[in-house]
């Protein structure tokens, strides 16, 4: 099966959610789900950033890269402390909106290279397929954020009732 890019970032996003990602590191997971997936990067590693929730790459990527952007925009070395290159990382720091790109330093690990005043050219692709597995935990998670269909929840105001009015 296939899907759009903007199925998956939804679905990513949700997934991220349900599993425990604050709003703002879960919809950039969802942007980062589709950079791996256009990639043809291994899908075992969305797999494991969804599992190490509440805790993991997904919560602890954004925090260190949004760390760096703020120190090269101040003229700052744009360091990565603690974090060793791997491929998740690397589609974090290809879902920029700007040029960037990791470097490898023999004596502080790795720096942000960031060119903040050229955009990334972003190609997505019509529709991303091969995930069956990763579409499955991910919808799995993202079910997690809906509210249960119950007596009990519509009592207190879930759902459309008998009429939608929206």
């Amino acid at each position: 099966m296939s899907w759009s890019a903007t199925e998956i970032m939804t679905l990513a996003g949700k997934a991220a959610r349900g599993a425990g990602a604050p709003p703002a590191q879960a919809a950039r997971f969802g942007q980062v789900v589709v950079v791996h997936l256009t990639a043809a990067r291994d899908v075992a590693v969305l797999s494991a950033a969804l599992e190490a929730l509440p805790e993991g790459p997904i919560l602890a990527y954004p925090l260190v890269l949004d760390q760096a952007l703020s120190d090269a925009g101040q003229g700052l070395p744009a360091a990565l402390p603690g974090l060793e290159q791997d491929a998740l990382l690397v589609s974090f720091v290809e879902a920029l909106p700007f040029q960037a790109s990791l470097q490898a330093t023999g004596t502080d690990g790795l720096r942000l290279r960031v060119d903040l005043a050229t955009p990334r050219p972003h190609g997505v692709p019509r529709r991303i397929t091969g995930c069956d597995g990763l579409i499955a935990q991910m919808t799995e998670l993202a079910d997690r954020t809906y509210v249960p269909d119950s007596d009990s929840s519509r009592r207190v105001g879930a759902g459309a009732r008998l009429t939608d009015n929206d």
